[in-house]
């Protein structure tokens, strides 16, 4: 049996593992092991297991990893994301459509200091669904914003995700992070100015608060501005040079838990759980890179990839057709799985075609930059699409007296908001690579 028939049927079994709800790293690690030991052996794969976890789990990037999800823990479990939305809704919430307006702005915002999709969304829908509900939104709005937003919490730097791919792409981290500011700024303004579309249209569905005094607005933007120190601190010594991503991490981590502590917003037991649930995630997505690690040695022995790229170029379709089918990859894989299982998943086999392709004259380097933010941006729409979006799932879950259909109705201007920002990034790739260049890099 040729190694590229293993490679098919490895990955048709990493795909029905999947099927059975095994975890991806399970999935992942049994796949490309049976895959390995068909092509080389038993002695072999026991060598590589040998070394495979330190060398791995040396890598200094990925520190970052657990200070990043601890920051975002302490931040949520510190109350500092109900500061964020009485914020953005004190400037925001007398316009129509303000308070949704503002849910997504607290959305980045707190997307900014804890870099995961499902989080932000399970953390904001818990604050601003009630205040959603009081000002008599209507429940598609309501939910749909919320879902959405979610998905700024991995666009907005620093991300977790966006490290991962800079690791598997062998890109600076730093530059990933600079290249998705432009992108994940327009997603937040591309979900207000959809709101604002449907409350237009629907003025019902989103009516205005009361406008408040500049005094009070003052007092709430007060609020928040060590939070937003924290963040310029952290992205600003990022770009600046200042200190290392990791160093970045960990000044982050301690700056959000003192302002945590003095705002007497944490316990002792909130902070144990932070910890405890950074140490979870870390497990969980060291896990899924072990299991990747195995399947990606097992495709380069297969060659398997390769064969991919050379079938790709030599296909005679249009490079942009051909993205276009690993766009509707993603968005389909996006509906079972979170973005950082899609990354680890498919970058192995489709950052190589991508690399082989002409796209716009880009060189080496800005090719995998912007192929990284667009994969990026993609995963994330997967969370709101029907009919299994995960976001979806999660606001649902926490308003289970809306109909999941009324969620899914109401997710779907931003999804639209979705297409239209993926066209103009893969039409000007500018859209990501402009201040990467400006800044030097």
């Amino acid at each position: 049996m040729s190694s590229e028939i293993i490679g098919i049927l490895v990955g048709l079994l990493a795909i029905g593992l999947l099927a059975l709800r095994i975890h991806i790293g399970i999935a992942m690690l049994v796949a490309g092991s049976i895959g390995y030991v068909l092509l080389s052996g038993w002695a072999p794969l026991m060598s590589y297991f040998k070394t495979l976890a330190y060398g791995r789990f040396s890598m200094y990037d990925l520190s970052v990893v657990p200070l990043f999800l601890l920051m975002g823990n302490i931040a949520s479990h510190g109350g500092l994301s109900s500061r964020l939305f009485q914020a953005t809704s004190a400037f925001l919430g007398h316009y129509r459509g303000g308070v949704a307006m503002s849910a997504v702005g607290a959305c980045a915002g707190f997307g900014a200091i804890c870099g995961s999709s499902l989080a932000t969304a399970a953390t904001m829908g818990r604050v601003a669904l009630p205040e959603l509900r009081k000002h008599n939104y209507s429940p598609a709005l309501a939910t749909g914003a919320l879902a959405a937003g979610g998905t700024l919490g991995v666009l907005i730097p620093p991300s977790v995700a966006l490290v991962i791919y800079a690791i598997l792409a062998e890109q600076n981290v730093a530059v990933m992070f600079i290249a998705a500011m432009v992108p994940g700024v327009l997603a937040m303004l591309g979900y207000m100015l959809a709101i604002a579309i449907v409350v237009r249209i629907k003025p019902e569905s989103g009516p205005a608060s009361v406008r408040l005094p500049w005094a009070e607005r003052i007092k709430a933007l007060g609020r928040v501005w060590p939070i937003l120190m924290v963040f310029l601190v952290v992205v600003g010594g990022i770009y600046g040079g200042v200190f290392t991503p990791t160093e970045a991490a960990a000044i982050g981590v301690l700056a959000t838990l003192l302002i945590a502590v003095l705002m007497r917003e944490i316990s002792l037991n909130g902070f144990i759980n932070a910890v405890l649930g950074a140490m979870e995630s870390t497990a969980m997505i060291f896990l899924i890179l072990i299991g990747a690690d195995v399947l990606n040695s097992f495709l380069a022995l297969s060659q398997i990839s390769q064969m991919l790229a050379d079938l790709a170029v030599n296909s005679g379709w249009s490079p942009l057709l051909i993205l276009a089918a690993m766009i509707l990859v993603y968005v389909l894989l996006g509906c079972v799985m979170d973005s950082l299982s899609m990354i680890l998943l498919t970058i192995p086999i489709f950052l190589p075609i991508i690399m082989g392709l002409d796209f716009w004259g880009l060189n080496y380097t800005d090719k995998a930059v912007w192929f990284g933010i667009l994969a990026l941006m993609v995963v994330e729409i997967g969370l709101i699409t029907p009919p299994v979006g995960m976001n979806v799932f999660i606001i649902n879950s926490l308003a289970k007296d809306i109909p999941m259909g009324e969620t899914f109705k109401g997710v779907l201007p931003f999804l639209a908001s979705d297409i239209i920002r993926v066209v103009f990034l893969v039409l000007f790739p500018g859209l990501s690579l402009w201040l990467v260049h400006v800044m030097g890099y």
